[in-house]
């Protein structure tokens, strides 16, 4: 007898040239839109997609033999926190600040992960923790970059205000953050928005990777709620420290240019 796990893993998950055919429908009908809507290049589809193919290919062969090994599961985080410094320090605009943008992402994911390991509640090994681990750096990465972006962006427009909390005694800092606090609100709310509509408007990858490789609903859910309230509190310390970071000035644009 087929168990219904087998059956959603063979059925989706596995390599085959139905699936390959259907990606390149799905490609192309994205060129298609991209086309008649005038939404840019028609390329762009095609090259994420071959992209995506050849990323996923590399680290599909990797991660099967990293995922062996406590050790080299460490590693493979290692490299995933540094292309997330990386992604967040050029999308916020931060440049050579990068370094200050490892600490926000840092305190996010070690505040987050120190708890589930050591609780045990997720075993070590790099089956588990590779994805759990990613799944949080890829959301503190996000979360990062914006809150960043945001509150360069606010301390830019709004640089009159903070000269006039200067000229009313307020320190740098203090000025500052008068400025920008409110920007971290708009850095949180996508994942706050993601935590409140689960299961209503979305079902997050981690509750359909599990339930496709168990079969288990309730497990399923387990898992998915360990990671959306790990990236709260991921999240909210990796802003609260780039929004303490900007106004301290370690986190500028003036560095970058």
């Amino acid at each position: 007898m087929v168990r219904a796990s087998e059956v959603g893993v063979n059925a989706v998950a596995t390599p085959s040239v139905g699936l390959a055919a259907l990606c390149v429908v799905l490609v192309a009908g994205t060129v298609v839109v991209y086309r008649v809507a005038g939404l840019g290049a028609v390329g762009v589809a095609p090259g994420a997609a071959v992209r995506a193919v050849g990323q996923l290919t590399v680290v599909a062969l990797v991660l099967a033999v990293a995922l062996s090994r406590l050790w080299s599961s460490v590693v493979v985080l290692g490299v995933m926190f540094g292309a997330a410094v990386v992604t967040a320090a050029r999308r916020s605009g931060a440049g050579r600040a990068g370094a200050w943008v490892a600490v926000s992402i840092g305190v996010g994911a070690v505040a987050t992960l120190t708890p589930i390991l050591v609780s045990g509640v997720v075993p070590l090994t790099g089956v588990a923790v590779v994805p759990i681990g990613g799944i949080v750096l890829g959301g503190t990465m996000t979360a990062t970059s914006l809150a960043a972006r945001r509150a360069l962006d606010a301390l830019r427009d709004r640089h009159g205000e903070v000269e006039a909390a200067l000229s009313l005694g307020f320190t740098d800092r203090d000025a500052r953050l008068e400025i920008i606090r409110t920007t971290a609100g708009d850095a949180l709310l996508p994942g706050v928005d993601q935590t409140r509509t689960v299961g209503l408007v979305t079902l997050p990858g981690a509750f359909v990777g599990v339930l496709m490789a168990s079969g288990s609903a309730a497990q399923a859910a387990a898992v998915q709620v360990l990671v959306l309230l790990g990236l709260l509190l991921a999240q909210s310390c990796a802003v609260a420290t780039t929004i303490e970071l900007v106004a301290r000035g370690r986190i500028s644009r003036k560095a970058v240019r």
